[in-house]
């Protein structure tokens, strides 16, 4: 049954309409399954983010204003093949995290370094957000679950949420690693422990799956960030001093080779469910 998935999905796309009115449920989920490679794929973008935002700012020599509006238009265009498809497509869905990934890193330097706003602020500003898209998408869909991403009201409110954990883990993690003068290392180590505190949480002490979930996400961001900067920062600064490029260029090809392996295999792929139609 699996192996013929593939051709299922390519049928299903070919017979309907561009986008999915947002109260039917399409038969496949559009976002992966939970796997270890999820969480591996997760942090690698999360640290291309940060150091492609970097280099992109360094090398273009558009201003940190233009790199961002380049980044956004770019994703804007990604977003819309994303909502176009029927069903998860890794490079797609992948592409989409990682500029969104770029774009949340550039939305709070923007904050931060165009307009002086306060780490502690942006931090602050960007949890309320975050808040406040999980609580209108509770509010309209009565669940908040990864495993049910199959309208485009769901996907919206989804991809809403993604981009504000990324801006509110750059502000956390800048706070934590450049105001608290942790350093690069010690920041990775402390944002690891905590992922792990919430791991234990859950298959520990109950910790609801949904909410372990996005708070793990949230910190797979400063996470990444922190592992990024320490390979790429000169080593006077605390890192290792690999440069931006051959930082970027180096977790890019992992990324790609471990997209291509899950196209290929379909590892995160979950079994499909009878097409259901669904109230407003």
């Amino acid at each position: 049954m699996t192996a013929d998935i593939p051709e299922a999905v390519e049928a299903y796309e070919a017979s309907g309409p561009p986008f999915a009115s947002p109260g039917r449920r399409l038969r496949w989920n559009k976002v992966p399954e939970v796997t270890a490679y999820f969480w591996v794929i997760k942090v690698l973008c999360t640290t291309v983010g940060e150091t492609a935002a970097d280099l992109l700012n360094e090398k273009l020599g558009l201003g940190l204003t233009g790199v961002s509006l380049l980044m956004s238009v770019l994703l804007v265009a990604v977003l819309v093949a994303q909502f176009r498809t029927r069903a998860y497509r890794p490079g797609i869905y992948w592409l989409a995290v990682a500029l969104i990934s770029v774009v949340g890193t550039l939305i709070s330097d923007n904050l931060t370094d165009n307009l002086g706003v306060p780490l502690e602020t942006s931090t602050v500003a960007f949890a309320v957000a975050l808040v406040v898209v999980f609580v209108a998408w509770y509010r309209s869909e009565r669940t908040l679950s990864i495993h049910h991403v199959d309208t485009t009201r769901r996907e919206s409110f989804y991809w809403l949420a993604v981009l504000f954990t990324f801006a509110l883990g750059t502000a956390a993690g800048d706070l934590v690693a450049e105001r608290m003068d942790l350093g690069y290392w010690i920041s990775a180590g402390l944002f690891a422990l905590a992922i792990a505190a919430v791991a234990v949480a859950h298959f520990a002490l109950g910790l609801d799956a949904v909410w372990s979930f996005w708070i793990a996400y949230i910190l797979t961001r400063p996470l990444g960030a922190s592992i990024g900067d320490y390979l790429s920062q000169p080593t006077a600064d605390g890192g290792l001093g690999l440069g931006t490029v051959i930082t970027s260029v180096l977790f890019l090809a992992v990324i790609l080779g471990l997209v291509v392996f899950l196209t290929v295999t379909r590892r995160d792929v979950s079994e499909p469910e009878q097409l259901t139609p669904q109230r407003d």
